[in-house]
C-alpha cells in the first residue's frame, strides 16, 4: 500500500465512520478500485485507522464523560454483545465477509432500511431527556443490534442509530449515543486486530497506520459536526438513497469490468 492509497482510504474513513453508510464498506470498495494487492494488511489498516476517527469523537464529547459514571456503565452494557460475538466470530467475518459483493448487497439493503427509518424517526419523540437516561435493558438492545454491523456494508452507525430510535431516542440522541458507543467498540476492534496481526506488521506498516490514523482524526472532527447539522435538517433518507445507488453502481461496474468482487 502506498502513502497516496493510505491517504485516500483514511479520508474515506474520517468522512464515513460516523455516517450511516458503512466506512468499512467504502474502504473495501476503494481497495478493489485501487487494486491494492496486500489484502491482509489492507484489512488491518481499515480497522486500525478507525482509532483516529474515534479519538476525534472522544475530543468532541470529552465533557460528556465527566458528568457521571452512569454513561460509562450503560456504554459497557451496550458494548458487551458486540465484544463477545465479535471475539467469537472475528476470523470468520474477516475471512469470508470482507469483500465487495457483501458490501454492495449490505449497502443496498441498509439503504432501504434507512429510508423507512427516516419516515418513522422523523416523528419520533424521545422518551429520555438525555442519552444517560436510557435504561440498561435498552442499552443492551442497542448493543445486540450493533452486532449486525460486523457484516461489512451494514454500518455500525446505521445499526446503532436504528437501535437507538427503536429503544426510545429521537434521531439526534440516537446519533450521539452511536458516537459514544463507537469509542469502546472500535478501540476493542482495533486493539484486537493489532494483537492478532502484530507478527505480520513491519516498521513501514506502522508508519502507514500512524499516518492513516492522523488523517482520519482530522477529517472526522469536521465530519461529525457536519453530520449532526445535516441530520437535524434532512434526516436519514438521503443517506439511504446514496447507499442504494452506490451498491448498485459497484455491482454493475464489477460485472461490466469483470472485477473480482468476492475476494
Amino acid at each position: 500500500m502506498s502513502y497516496l492509497q493510505a491517504f485516500i482510504i483514511a479520508i474515506i474513513e474520517g468522512l464515513t465512520e460516523f455516517l450511516p453508510v458503512s466506512s468499512t464498506g467504502h474502504m473495501i470498495l476503494a481497495d478493489s478500485l485501487m487494486m491494492i494487492h496486500d489484502k491482509e494488511f489492507a484489512k488491518t489498516f481499515e480497522i486500525v485507522i478507525q482509532l483516529g476517527a474515534i479519538l476525534a469523537v472522544l475530543l468532541i464529547y470529552i465533557k460528556r464523560f465527566f458528568v457521571s459514571i452512569t454513561i460509562y456503565l450503560k456504554l459497557l452494557v451496550a458494548f458487551l454483545p458486540t465484544g463477545i460475538i465479535g471475539l467469537l466470530a472475528y476470523k470468520t467475518i474477516k475471512h469470508y465477509l470482507f469483500n465487495p459483493f457483501t458490501v454492495s448487497i449490505s449497502l443496498i439493503l441498509g439503504g432501504v432500511v434507512l429510508i423507512l427509518l427516516d419516515k418513522w424517526g422523523n416523528r419520533k419523540v424521545s422518551e429520555y431527556k438525555s442519552v444517560e437516561d436510557i435504561s440498561y435493558k435498552n442499552a443492551a438492545k442497542i448493543g445486540f443490534i450493533q452486532c449486525f454491523s460486523m457484516i461489512p456494508g451494514v454500518s455500525r452507525a446505521a445499526a446503532t442509530i436504528f437501535g437507538g430510535i427503536f429503544s426510545g431516542f429521537n434521531r439526534q440522541q440516537a446519533a450521539e449515543f452511536s458516537f459514544l458507543l463507537a469509542i469502546p467498540t472500535m478501540f476493542a476492534a482495533s486493539g484486537y486486530d493489532l494483537l492478532k496481526e502484530k507478527d505480520n506488521i513491519h516498521l513501514e506498516d506502522i508508519k502507514l497506520l500512524l499516518f492513516g490514523g492522523a488523517v482520519a482524526f482530522i477529517v472526522a472532527i469536521f465530519a461529525v459536526k457536519a453530520f449532526i447539522a445535516f441530520l437535524n435538517k434532512y434526516g436519514f433518507k438521503h443517506f439511504g438513497i446514496y447507499r442504494i445507488i452506490l451498491g448498485i453502481l459497484f455491482l454493475v461496474y464489477a460485472l461490466y469490468t469483470g472485477l473480482e468482487i468476492t475476494a
